[in-house]
């Protein structure tokens, strides 16, 4: 049976305990770090966590879909996603190559 993911106040738990510092230092760590990635992703279309991956923006180009209730074809418009790609060191030591 798999385990729940950490909560956010797990982790910020897990990192107090790590560095040694409050709790409440950890938690504005971990929101100033949130902030940050918001940021630099809407100013620079990316921001790079390194050894974890990194966010980029990028654009889905205007396409046709059908709407699922009725069959009817429709369009689908252009618009800007994030998405978050896995760095390759962190993918192998999760799940390592055949």
């Amino acid at each position: 049976m798999a385990t729940k993911p950490m909560t956010k106040t797990q982790i910020i738990a897990e990192f107090a305990e790590s560095m040694q510092v409050p709790k409440k230092q950890a938690a504005s760590w971990f929101d100033e770090l949130a902030s940050v990635a918001v940021r630099e992703t809407q100013k620079s279309g990316q921001f790079i966590i390194p050894g974890i991956g990194k966010l980029v923006k990028s654009t889905r180009n205007a396409r046709k879909g059908r709407n699922p209730q009725t069959g009817e074809e429709i369009q689908i418009p252009k618009k800007t996603v994030v998405k978050f790609r896995v760095a390759k060191a962190c993918k192998d030591s999760v799940v390592p190559p055949k």
